[in-house]
């Protein structure tokens, strides 16, 4: 159990976390001296190696502020091995590999005989923190050994989020952990991550002077090429008027991207402290640079006390006035964590299994790959109808409709489909009945808790806005997304509180912002760049949409998408359906010819050897698939419903 409190002290003493036990021996006794030793010495890493770390931790609640030094001291230590200028290059990428390999190790046995690793492992454990995230991060550390060019902003941005996004992503969950959540809307995502770029964009030029010596430029070569020769003034460390004009493209770039209000909008005052006060702080780093001019490139310039005074004394009043009526949790026991190797895409991979087979011993038919579709969307419809049916009150019906949820989920897989998207929760379904709405979400949130696809290779995406939705549902969803985002079987996109409109007004406000900012020509607009500011802008078209529960509409669903989708309608109500309907949907699909606006191709007609079927009588119906508005016949029998 999680004891609630107050936090009062800001010594080391009050902040450091309660003794611990260690696997495998006897627990240390009360105020456990190495531990403490080692806290410390991560206070004093982090300070030394970037005071502006250090200020931003002390604007945490002091139960934090530990897993906070622990965590950047760790990065630090990571990057100092790799920068590291005594051994060549292989020498230092097998040190960040064997620190590594020995945090694996220590996170099984619970301790660790290296000091920052020590208090890694015990934040991790106090905590529960899921360590296998900074896997990507440290092997991008490894890689960047052998040295780092970039062509462009996209392969540059790849790198920003494989090397600190996931150390970041870390302090979110102590904030998640402690119950003061920093919790990013949906709508904001674009500005987390810009304000990320603008982060590592600052980072490196106020490092020029330390990273050109070495030989590393990690401006990416779209930004260098704007400004003819500046790759050769710099690397040969010169002044000149093409550097002038870099820099302050770049800081103004960095400005932009720093300047973020709206992404700590709604957040808890404490943790949006913790935000603006960083974007301040990098803004005033900005300004150093700019006013560096040549001595930029022989000294990392820093702002002046009274700058960096003026910027966190309030913060700190702020900070502080927030955490003090902010009850708070604080860790209680610990609990044993997967090493980073067991918890990696790489294993997981190897842990994951097939999905259940079907209690009627059904199997799925065979789809020729070139008429398999690739993107099935699913309108959900017929819950509240089938609850009504049997008397029962509309919210059982959306209990019912989970177990086809999997079963959707289980089919998908079965038929090698690669993208599963499901219309759970419409912005228009807000005009529902509370108790119903209620029933609604707090199922979808307990079927994310349950994991019932955890052991299945699926991975998990959500489409919709934030508003109104429960923050525990939405901290689900962020959740299951970052834990299967390395899965590549099937993407199962759930659409939660959305609204096609709603997505195409957004997408196109974001496509005038960039206009506006100068990103893109308005007069060269094309589909491509509007299906760029769509949420997920890697989502193909919808090749096949079933809507269930007897209606023939498409109610709002993927507009963009699902343009030229085949449409099938049954009648069957939701809960009523498994993966067979599934199965008979796509097989009806692979029948179809899809034209896209052409013409049919027409076979030369031959003769025919096969006498002539006698006329239907004209009031005879032609035969169709049971259940499908025009399915053909001939569905396969070993999975069709009796």
């Amino acid at each position: 159990m999680h004891a609630t409190t107050k936090p009062t002290a800001t010594d080391l003493d009050a902040a450091l976390p309660a003794p611990r036990g260690r696997p495998a021996r006897r627990p240390p006794a009360p105020h456990d001296p190495s531990l403490r030793a080692a806290y410390r010495l991560c206070r004093h890493t982090t300070r030394v190696h970037d005071p502006g770390i250090y200020a931003l931790i002390q604007l945490m609640p002091a139960v934090l502020r530990p897993a906070g030094w622990a965590l950047w001291a760790a990065a630090s230590v990571l990057d100092d091995l790799a920068d590291s200028r005594d051994a060549q290059p292989a020498e230092r990428e097998a040190r960040v590999e064997a620190w590594t390999r020995a945090l694996q190790d220590d996170l099984a046995a619970g301790t660790s005989t290296d000091p920052v690793r020590d208090a890694l492992v015990d934040t991790a454990l106090r905590w529960h923190l899921d360590l296998s995230s900074l896997q990507g991060a440290m092997t991008t550390t490894r890689e960047d050994v052998r040295g780092r060019r970039f062509a462009d902003w996209d392969q540059w941005r790849a790198r920003c989020t494989e090397a600190l996004v996931p150390w970041v992503d870390q302090v979110r969950h102590l904030f998640e952990q402690a119950g003061a959540p920093m919790t990013l809307r949906l709508d904001r995502h674009k500005d987390y991550e810009q304000f990320i770029d603008g982060a590592q964009l600052t980072d490196i030029l106020t490092d020029l002077s330390t990273d050109l010596p070495q030989g590393d430029l990690l401006l990416p070569h779209e930004a260098l090429d704007a400004f003819p020769g500046v790759e050769d003034d710099l690397r040969q460390g010169r002044w000149s008027p093409a550097t002038a004009a870099l820099i302050g493209e770049m800081t103004a770039l960095a400005r932009q991207w720093l300047t973020r209000p709206a992404m700590t909008r709604g957040m808890h005052p404490g943790a949006a402290t913790v935000l603006d006060t960083a974007a301040c702080l990098m803004r005033a780093q900005l300004d150093a640079v700019d006013a560096a001019g040549p001595a930029l490139l022989k000294h990392a310039p820093r702002p002046t006390l009274v700058t960096r005074t003026r910027i966190l004394a309030p913060a700190r009043l702020r900070s502080h006035l927030a955490w003090s009526l902010t009850p708070l949790t604080v860790p209680g026991p610990r609990r044993p964590s997967l090493t980073l190797s067991a918890a990696s895409p790489a294993a997981e991979s190897t842990a994951l299994r097939p999905p259940p087979p079907h209690p009627s011993g059904a199997r799925p038919p065979r789809i020729p790959a070139d008429r398999m579709p690739s993107h099935v969307a699913v309108i959900m419809d017929g819950n509240g109808r089938w609850a009504n049916q049997r008397g029962l009150p509309r919210p059982d019906g959306h209990r019912a409709g989970i177990a086809a949820l999997h079963e959707m989920v289980y089919g998908a897989l079965d038929i090698g489909l690669r993208h599963l998207t499901l219309y759970a929760f419409s912005t228009e379904n807000w005009k529902r009945d509370t108790e119903e709405i209620t029933t609604i979400l707090e199922e979808l949130r307990h079927a994310l808790d349950e994991g019932p696809f955890r052991d299945l290779d699926v991975r998990q995406r959500w489409l919709g806005h934030p508003d109104k939705l429960p923050d525990e549902l939405v901290q689900a969803l962020r959740r299951e997304e970052h834990r299967t985002r390395h899965r590549t079987a099937l993407t199962l996109t759930m659409c939660i509180n959305y609204g096609g409109r709603d997505e195409i007004t957004r997408a196109a406000a974001a496509l005038a912002q960039a206009a506006r900012a100068g990103d893109i020509d308005p007069h060269h607009i094309g589909q491509d760049d509007f299906a760029r500011h769509l949420p997920h802008p890697d989502m193909p078209d919808v090749d096949l949409l079933w809507r269930t529960g007897n209606e023939q509409r498409t109610s709002n669903f993927l507009p963009w998408h699902a343009t030229y989708a085949e449409l099938h309608f049954t009648p069957h109500y939701w809960p009523d359906v498994d993966r067979r309907d599934l199965w008979q949907a796509v097989t009806e699909y692979s029948r179809r010819q899809r034209r896209h606006g052409a013409a049919p191709l027409i076979a030369p007609r031959q003769p025919s050897t096969v006498p002539s079927p006698a006329p239907c009588p004209a009031d005879a119906t032609p035969p169709t698939t049971p259940g499908a508005v025009s399915a053909p016949t001939g569905a396969a029998s070993d999975f069709a419903k009796g």
